[in-house]
């Protein structure tokens, strides 16, 4: 068992980098010890949650605005197992698409858990403890992150949940208290509150969705709490015990309760090495547990490469992706590249929230010299017409060049639309690009065109 290129991890940058190395006529191998393909991301993460956070949308929908609308339902009623079925159904059918695209692309599967032995070797220990070495030219570490906890707080998946366990409780809670406001917390959040839960966000830093732009944050708070979030800000939780969550102000001072019948703690992620081996072949981590690569994804150690949410940048699914496309291109002697600079991200709540590139505060910090050009939804006629007129989009342009350095956007339907200025920003694109491109009529992504008139103050319809 000899192969160009064995892969430790099929989440989304390992099975994507398996299948360009193939398509590129490299011999390849997987090795995945979940019983299914996909990672994090397409069986406890991205996928999962998005048909949660869509079949809560549409329940919230029914009983809210439909009405509005001249539709009449009636109270709608909701079927928690019949909507689990659905996100299970989503997963299924994803992970088996992988399944399908190996065997396409001739990639060899190996189950059980990766071990590297030394360059260009890896044992694969089988469930029940059969041990198989695995041999390959080149090695590629793509196994991804897990949950990262709170020191004192046992997550049991029940009363204390990770990620994992709040995508599947089985039954709506009445008071949900989700530690961390970032992307995770705040998308399970919304389901759950969607869904009649009483939902309390606590936070450590002085704001929501840390790195987001602060005036898309702030906007963005209001209309959660609009929606029935409460927030408490610049808190630190020091305890979980007997259904209730002890927090204190971070920066000292009295200690407060709040009752929850589930905690939800959602402070991020970190990279997933453990039995890998990598202390014993000399692959070398960074202080955060990082793998350290170079600019070509290569380690420390001849022949090791990694990707993906296991070394630095955004802990992204398409971030991971592109690595993988790259690092197959790279080694099958091509020009592999991924533009760090232009990795859209996404909040799938409702309404979305994207961006693209740098925030206002970046580029204060850097002395970037800039513009600002903002056009609100309550002006778009078709966001009016479909009753989805909150939020606003704001193109961040260099104020002599014109090239536009960020794009922000919050509204329904953001995470498409960010798209439109990655292509943009990938080819160099100025706002007057943007703003001299017919758009159809009656879009949402006209805001977008608006704000990039707005830019040199010349915005149609505002």
């Amino acid at each position: 068992m000899s192969y160009d290129l064995v892969v430790i991890g099929t989440g989304p940058g390992g099975y994507v980098a398996a299948i360009r190395a193939a398509q590129l006529g490299m011999s390849v191998a997987v090795v995945e010890k979940r019983p299914t393909h996909g990672g994090t991301c397409l069986n406890v993460g991205c996928i999962p949650s998005k048909a949660l956070l869509h079949a809560s949308e549409m329940f919230h929908e029914a009983g809210h605005v439909f009405a509005r609308l001249g539709v009449k339902v009636g109270g709608p009623e909701l079927d928690l197992k019949a909507m689990m079925a659905h996100k299970d159904a989503t997963i299924r059918g994803n992970v088996q698409g992988i399944d399908f695209l190996f065997k396409k692309n001739k990639v060899a599967v190996h189950r059980g858990a990766g071990r590297i032995l030394g360059p260009g070797k890896v044992e694969v220990t089988a469930e029940g403890g059969e041990k198989t070495v695995v041999e390959a030219k080149s090695i590629l570490i793509a196994t991804g992150s897990e949950v990262a906890g709170l020191p004192g707080i046992e997550i049991d998946e029940t009363a204390v949940v990770s990620s994992t366990g709040a995508l599947s409780l089985e039954k709506v809670p009445q008071h949900l208290v989700v530690i961390g406001a970032g992307v995770i917390g705040l998308e399970l959040g919304s389901v759950w509150r969607r869904l009649g839960a009483e939902v309390t966000v606590i936070e450590y830093l002085d704001r929501i969705l840390p790195g987001l732009d602060g005036e898309v944050a702030r906007a963005f708070q209001k209309l959660l709490e609009k929606q029935g979030f409460a927030f408490r800000l610049g808190r630190k939780v020091t305890g979980v015990a007997d259904g209730k969550v002890t927090f204190e102000p971070a920066a000292g001072g009295d200690a407060e309760t709040v009752a929850a019948d589930v905690v939800l703690v959602a402070v991020g992620r970190k990279p997933y090495t453990e039995g890998l081996g990598l202390a014993e072949v000399g692959v070398k981590l960074d202080g955060r547990g990082r793998v350290e690569i170079d600019g070509h994804y290569a380690t420390s150690v001849p022949g090791i490469y990694a990707i993906g949410d296991v070394v630095a940048g955004p802990m992204l699914a398409h971030k991971a992706e592109d690595e993988g496309i790259a690092v197959a291109e790279l080694l099958a002697g091509k020009a592999g590249h991924v533009n760090y600079d232009v990795i859209p991200a996404v909040v799938y709540t409702s309404p979305e929230v994207a961006a693209v590139g740098r925030t206002e505060e970046e580029l204060k910090a850097a002395n970037v010299p800039y513009k600002v050009g903002k056009f609100s939804f309550l002006a778009n006629g078709r966001a009016k017409s479909i009753l989805k007129t909150d939020g606003f989009v704001k193109v961040l342009a260099h104020a002599k060049t014109d090239r536009v350095l960020g794009v922000h956007i919050l509204g329904a339907g953001a995470g498409e639309a960010i798209a439109e200025a990655a292509v943009l920003m990938e080819f160099s694109g100025s706002a007057e690009d943007l703003a001299r491109t017919c758009h159809a009529h009656p879009t949402l992504s006209e805001a977008l065109r608006e704000a990039a008139l707005a830019v040199d103050g010349r915005a149609i319809h505002s």
